[in-house]
């Protein structure tokens, strides 16, 4: 079964990380064909939107700690130079507007994915968390940028080094996502709202989108060069596979701690 399904609508695709016996985490086999779906579709006049989803229960657990602490994936999914060199997630500058409806858990490496779409709204049973620091990673798609800029300095410092989960309600109060919604209610919801800004001109929705993302840029490239430093360095440590094991089971053990007194 493919790591990423493609679903093609009016206007719109909804793409879904589907490794849901992993809590869709991350591969090279879902980076890939994440990549090249969404390369696909940015080039295909068309799709004015993108819907970004996970099977459920979760929208992404991160980095696949298995494989790591099984000794079967190194830190960073390519090289350091590869990310540098890339856009985030996407491994490109996309065109075209990504919605993340976030079903469920979303995590370190899929809270990445989560702060790279242009838009996103929560299911009820959303939560997220940065738990770099508890697995003993860099991130290296923006996160230390984009994270503050979505919930601000304090909380933003607070979850990285933290680790500790934040509720969807949290989450829409802090800014991080526009709307939460019943978990049905999800991907109807998202579909609407990618049929409405599929709905509009399309050369003014791509060049708007534009002006946002080189906004961006200009604002964040020299801090998104001091996270690439750092990742960088910190990717050519040595770890061990046991130690990735360990980590990963008390991560569990405390996210299933926090759910029980948080959601």
């Amino acid at each position: 079964m493919s790591a990423v399904l493609v679903e093609r609508a009016d206007g719109y695709a909804v793409v879904t990380l589907n490794r849901p016996d992993v809590r869709n985490a991350i591969d090279e086999e879902l980076l890939t064909g994440l990549r090249t779906a969404f390369a696909e579709l940015d080039a295909d006049p068309e799709i004015g939107a993108i819907v970004l989803t996970g099977a459920d229960p979760a929208f992404c657990a991160g980095l696949d700690l298995r494989k790591l602490g099984a000794g079967q994936q190194k830190l960073g999914i390519g090289t350091r130079d590869d990310v540098e060199a890339s856009v985030g997630p996407w491994g490109r500058p996309l065109s075209t507007v990504v919605i993340g409806a976030i079903n469920g858990a979303t995590v370190t490496g899929g809270l990445e994915i989560a702060l790279n779409c242009d838009i996103l709204i929560a299911s009820e049973k959303a939560r997220f968390a940065d738990t770099h620091a508890r697995v003993g990673v860099m991130p290296g798609w923006r996160l230390t940028t984009l994270l503050p800029e979505a919930v601000g300095r304090g909380l933003a410092r607070r979850m990285s080094l933290t680790g500790d989960f934040l509720t969807a309600e949290q989450a829409l109060r802090a800014g991080l996502v526009t709307e939460v919604v019943p978990h049905a209610e999800l991907l109807p919801t998202a579909r609407r709202v990618a049929e409405t800004v599929a709905a509009n001109d399309r050369t003014s929705v791509r060049t708007l989108l534009d002006s946002y993302h080189r906004i961006d840029d200009a604002l964040l490239t020299p801090a998104d060069a001091v996270e690439f430093r750092t990742s960088r360095t910190w990717s050519g440590r040595e770890i061990e596979p046991a130690e990735v094991e360990r980590r990963r089971q008390a991560i569990i053990e405390r996210g299933r701690a926090q759910n029980s007194t948080t959601v």
